[in-house]
Formats: structure tokens, sequence, C-alpha cells
């Protein structure tokens, strides 16, 4: 059967520019009410994924994830996210995108045409067969990604990628495909919007799992955060507080001596 790229055919609604800013909003707020039943219909894809990703990270591995444009953007906010939500070291999950760190906020021309470059990028990682390596491309077609997931896999990386276009060259390739039907875009091929929308969701599930499933969630809490702002000394004062019944002002103190929520409740001595 021939390829065809779902993300790029017509979107289902015409003559945009005539619309009212109001049913420009209703039709587009309609389309990404779609995205979430899209994604669980995926989720048996994401949970053997997850499974291995813990198994990874268990055994001192590190999850990679490399894209271009809006997905390698996507890639690298999730990625980023981790060490202040979980208290995870910064080279635990690493995001990579097409064009190096300057393509975060302007593209880069041609960057995602190379099938090179981005094998090439991950070697300054001095990446393993220990990792993981996830592609991320709503097309399931950028050479960046495809090249790369070839040369990991050829090397004994394990591979994944999250698209949304059935039977890409992308999700052949990998060994654990995630792939999301979303559907045209409400804007022919601008993938940013539900392919975007999917992917980011589907980085959620990822990352938030697995960081529970290694332990870095207590209950319901961010117990292992960092305290880079006020915000989050208040928060974590707050999970010490109701933890131990103790004062706000005590669980501050003790948050701020011992720099976790996590340590500070183990280290708790009654009086």
């Amino acid at each position: 059967m021939e390829f065809e790229k779902i993300t790029e055919q017509s979107s289902k609604y015409n003559h945009l520019e005539k619309m009212s800013i109001t049913d420009l909003l209703m039709n587009i707020n309609n389309e990404d009410k779609t995205i979430p039943l899209a994604v669980e219909k995926a989720i048996p894809q994401i949970e053997i994924l997850i499974n291995e990703i813990v198994l990874k990270l268990q055994n001192g591995g590190r999850l990679f994830y490399i894209g271009s444009g809006t997905s390698g953007r996507l890639g690298i906010v999730d990625a980023s996210e981790c060490p202040p939500t979980f208290g995870v070291p910064n080279d635990l999950v690493i995001g990579i995108i097409a064009g190096g760190d300057k393509a975060i906020r302007k593209a880069v021309e041609n960057a995602e045409d190379s099938t090179e470059q981005g094998w090439m990028d991950l070697q300054s990682y001095q990446i393993t067969n220990k990792d993981i390596l996830i592609g991320i491309a709503a097309s399931g077609t950028t050479p960046y990604v495809i090249g790369a997931l070839e040369k990991a896999n050829q090397n004994g990386i394990v591979t994944a990628c999250i698209t949304m276009n059935l039977d890409s060259p992308l999700s052949r390739i990998a060994k654990y495909p995630i792939v999301v039907i979303v559907g045209p875009e409400f804007v022919t091929g601008s993938s940013r919007m539900k392919a975007g929308t999917a992917q980011k969701l589907v980085l959620n599930m990822i990352s938030t799992a697995t960081m529970i499933k290694l332990g870095k969630v207590k209950d319901n809490k961010m117990v292992d955060m960092q305290l880079t702002n006020y915000k989050l000394v208040d928060r974590g004062s707050k999970m010490i507080a109701s933890e131990l019944q103790i004062t706000l002002k005590e669980a501050e103190i003790l948050l701020l001596k011992y720099g976790s929520v996590r340590k500070a409740i183990d280290a708790y001595q009654p009086k």
C-alpha cells in the first residue's frame, strides 16, 4: 500500500479567511477535542514503550528525544522540565533538535534534510545501547530523524517514535512505534496544531509515568522537585506541613535545610 500522509491532507474547512473570529476559534476547538481520543487509542503502544524506558533508566541508561521543528522543540521542552519537576540529573532525559539550540527559537534552513546529522548530533552525547532513543516526527518522513534511528538500530540501541501517520517510514524502523492519528489539520499541513498537541500529550505521559515508576513522586506530590523559586519553596513547605502535621514555618525551615521535600520528611525527628 502506498504511504499517504494524513497530516498533509486538505483541511475539512474551507475559506478560513472568510470566517469570523468566533467561528475560527470554535472550529479549531472542535478539532482539538478529537486529540485525546486519538491518543487514547495509542495507550497500549505507549505503555509498552514506558516499560522499556523504565528498565533502561533503572539500569543506568538515558532517554533521548530527537526531532526537527515543532517536534524537536516539544522533545526539548519535555526533557528540560524533568530536572526541576522530578529532581533528576540534567543528562537523564535529553532533547535534540535539528539545527542545534538556535533552532529552538528560529527555523534553520534544511536542517531536517540530512540523513547523517541526527546520528552525528547523538555522538556528542556518547549514546550507547544502555540508552533509548525516541524519534518525534508528525509526518514520519523526516530524514534527520529517520537517519538517526536507523544508525541507532544498527548499534543495538532501542528505538521508538511518535508520529501521526499510519505505516510511515519512521514507524516502520522504530522498534516501539507510537502512532496517533489526529487527521488533517485545521490549516492544511500545519502540524504544529493537532499533531503537536498530540505529541505533547504523549510526551507528558511518557515522562510523568516513567518518573513515577522511578520513585520520583510520593502519593501525588513532586517530592524531589528543585526549589528554584519561592512558589516551589511554598508548595514544598505545604507538602511537608501536611505530611508531618507541623507548622508551615517549621516545614519551610526543614525544607531549606535539607533541600527537598523527600529529604526533609525522611530526616524529621519529632520533638
